[in-house]
């Protein structure tokens, strides 16, 4: 059976959060069944939790920031996107600051986090989204779609001017496995004169060669190079993955994205809550068949993580 997750015992790590420039402090700790993905702001008074789901969505400019009753969270997606990679289903996270730290900019240390303390399974089963019908928005620039698959598939391109990136496609049928080894090493990426315009107005002050891959010209600037020639592509997945997981549950489809970003991925969920007629909510998958088929739905299954040494993300 498909059973949720929680982390094994407590974990932390400190890194700058990527506009601030600030040291961050999380802290990740189990939580109960259904409870879900919900981050605390301990540097405010009262009561300040943020439930992580696409009503709390609340810009998307840049980053994917959530925000309730005042509190407000920014840069939440590759944290989201390991534990959705991993099977993580419930988590209270507790942070010092209004953003999550940036760590080097891809979701391997969370991912390696995880790893470090184990998850466990919980003695309730997952609820899984399955796409019935094509559902797709777009902004002009990008589109971006779920179509009916009977597992949980990723087509991504994008196209940029910039020589070392140019025209850059990727397809997954995902695993967790092949998350970790592919696609969460993946960093965020800018472009040297936006992130001096960006500095120059109190924003990525955190934003270094530590953190993100830098371009300038027509070369990457970063000494180190590339962890992948598409790492550009695999990261723009790393992203749609964090912020797909809002919806609150998985998802079995074929998510097709073009030029896609933070804003059309949060459109997109939301047109697919308004479309209830192209999804059903499914839990007993050993008789499920994708809708309008006689395929088995392929559900994604996830290694009870074993323990190991902790990595040590204090930068």
């Amino acid at each position: 059976m498909y059973f949720q997750r929680t982390v094994k015992k407590e974990i932390s790590c400190k890194s700058v959060g990527l506009h601030s420039g600030r040291k961050v402090t999380m802290v990740i700790r189990p939580a109960g069944i259904d409870h879900g993905i919900v981050f605390v702001r301990k540097d405010l008074p009262g009561d300040n939790s943020i439930r992580a789901n696409v009503h709390n969505v609340i810009d998307t400019t840049l980053a994917t920031t959530i925000g309730f009753n005042g509190a407000t969270l920014s840069t939440i997606e590759h944290l989201m996107s390991a534990f959705s990679g991993m099977g993580v289903d419930n988590a209270v996270i507790e942070v010092d600051a209004p953003e999550l730290p940036i760590m080097d900019g891809s979701a391997k240390p969370f991912v390696d986090l995880l790893k470090s303390v184990g998850t466990k399974l919980q003695n309730s089963v997952k609820k899984l989204l399955v796409i019935k019908k094509k559902v797709s928005v777009s902004d002009g620039g990008g589109t971006a779609m779920f179509l009916p698959s009977p597992e949980f598939q990723i087509t991504y391109n994008i196209e940029f001017k910039h020589k070392a990136i140019g025209y850059q496609s990727y397809h997954m049928k995902f695993s967790d496995v092949l998350y970790e080894r592919e696609i969460a090493p993946a960093r965020t990426f800018g472009f040297l004169s936006d992130v001096e315009y960006l500095q120059a107005k109190g924003l990525a002050l955190g934003g270094s060669l530590k953190n993100a891959i830098i371009l300038d010209g027509d070369r990457v600037i970063n000494k180190e190079g590339l962890r992948f020639q598409d790492e550009f592509v695999r990261h723009k997945i790393l992203d749609s993955i964090g912020d797909l997981s809002l919806l609150g549950v998985p998802i079995i489809g074929h998510f097709v994205a073009s030029k896609s970003g933070h804003h059309l991925n949060h459109m997109l969920l939301k047109e697919v809550l308004a479309r209830q007629e192209c999804w059903i909510l499914v839990n007993d998958f050993r008789k499920e068949e994708l809708p309008g088929s006689t395929e088995k739905l392929r559900i994604p299954s996830f290694r009870i993580l074993d323990s190991a040494p902790a990595s040590s993300w204090a930068v």
